[in-house]
């Protein structure tokens, strides 16, 4: 038999209004499947509660009759119950300090749980995930950042101050429209002189870039590859009426130190150690810099403190004018990146010289965008997104058996790869998480 679905309200902060099953999937999910599901009441969520009653899910209070709970941030302790089982982004796998108290209560509850995160192919690539949509509401909040920075120079000439912050808009599509008008100011009335050439670098080619991309080329624009730089800027063949995009592999922010070893991709994936970075001889060129790249403490840092304070204390101004750092790895690939913020104040300019953050766009330093839940700020899209890639698990969800044994939950091989706690009990492959709640 299926057992009852509940839908949570999300409770993290007033920004996260996204929702795992959108109505009209839930509607699929009751007709076509006989599924009972039943959802949170929510004040904020980006679909209101008529919307998915109108679909054939029961509107409830809490969730107390739901043996299966979908949602998408962290879930309060105060709202866990015994014996549930929970899919929702845990941010737990690396131990992460602050979810730490949240796992221990889930495995003295005896709570099953599965981390979308984890949910991968027999190839271990991700099939949930919001990459997109990060570097896309991520983009939209840098080119907002460079309008305000470029207002405090007292830009004459600055079309980007007609975008606006990525929250306050009511879709994609209308913040794309705003966009689409810069576009068309630069291309009938050019960029202020200061400016040009006006050169964007995008680190890393997946999704998260990708996104980031899609919204930088409704803007007239141009590709530059990143060993043609130097010279492009030789020959001074700019234009006005265009920016320019530069998109950088990981081939080009680093090296092999022994120097007569070429560069090999999963080499430097297994042993960064071998490896320096570079990409500081590429960031002087830069307008924007836009971080989408995966970074973990074992790689090299790609902009380091020491460099920034180098860059901003030379004769001239640089040209580095934000950091749309959308991975927002606090004191990581991008070390200026010393604080996460929110939607509401997401840029802060990064003082090299006394290694602080100043809220604001005046300082000798470059603003950097570091909001860390960046796919809250397009709740629609992200949303219709990501349940369309989770609907086709819920039916095989509902019907697994969640009360034997492990071996006969019967769970499809995607979720089962998820499973970091069944039961209470850490499964094989997360055991090493039993290290992380020791002391707790």
């Amino acid at each position: 038999m299926n057992a009852i679905i509940g839908i949570g309200r999300e409770e993290k902060n007033i920004w996260e209004r996204r929702v795992p099953l959108i109505p009209a999937h839930v509607g699929e999910l009751v007709r076509e499947h006989g599924l009972d599901i039943r959802v949170q009441t929510s004040p904020i969520r980006i679909f209101p509660d008529r919307d998915f009653q109108r679909e054939g899910a029961r509107i409830v209070n809490d969730l107390t009759s739901c043996a299966i709970v979908f949602a998408i941030k962290e879930i309060p302790i105060h709202v866990l119950e015994k014996g549930k089982v929970y899919l929702f982004f845990t941010h737990t796998t690396k131990g992460q300090s602050h979810n730490m108290p949240m796992l221990k209560k889930m495995v003295d509850l005896g709570c099953t749980v599965i981390d979308y995160e984890k949910i991968v192919n027999e190839k271990g690539q991700r099939l949930l995930f919001f990459g997109r949509q990060a570097g896309e509401a991520g983009m939209i909040e840098t080119l907002w950042s460079l309008g305000q920075r470029l207002n405090v120079e007292g830009k004459k000439n600055n079309p980007f101050l007609e975008i606006r912050q990525t929250h306050t808009y009511p879709s994609l599509a209308a913040a794309k429209e705003d966009i689409q008008k810069v576009g068309s100011h630069i291309r009938s009335r050019g960029l202020d002189p200061s400016l040009v050439p006006l050169v964007c670098g995008f680190t890393g080619y997946g999704h998260v870039s990708q996104g980031a991309q899609e919204i930088f080329e409704l803007l007239p624009s141009e590709e530059i590859q990143p060993d043609a730089l130097g010279a492009f800027f030789k020959a001074k063949k700019f234009s006005a009426n265009r920016l320019y995009k530069v998109v950088f592999k990981e081939s080009d922010m680093v090296r092999p130190k022994a120097r007569e070893v070429p560069f090999a991709l999963q080499d430097y994936y297994d042993h960064p150690e071998k490896y320096e970075p570079v990409f500081d001889s590429y960031v002087p060129y830069l307008t924007i810099l836009v971080n989408c790249i995966f970074w973990s403490p074992k790689y090299p840092k790609y902009v380091t403190k020491e460099f920034l304070r180098r860059l901003y204390g030379g004769p001239t101004a640089p040209r580095l004018r934000v950091i749309g750092d959308i991975t927002c790895d606090i004191n990581g690939s991008m070390e200026c990146t010393i604080k996460a913020t929110e939607p509401d104040v997401p840029s802060f300019v990064y003082d090299p010289f006394q290694d602080v953050a100043r809220d604001g766009f005046t300082g000798n330093g470059p603003v950097v965008m570091a909001v860390d839940n960046l796919p809250a700020e397009i709740p629609l899209e992200s949303s219709v997104f990501f349940s369309g890639a989770l609907k086709s698990f819920v039916p095989g969800i509902a019907a697994a058996d969640f009360s034997g044994r492990l071996a006969d939950c019967r769970l499809p091989d995607p979720i089962r790869r998820a499973l970091i706690l069944f039961r209470g009990q850490f499964t094989p492959e997360y055991e090493y998480m039993k290290d992380f709640i020791k002391s707790l």
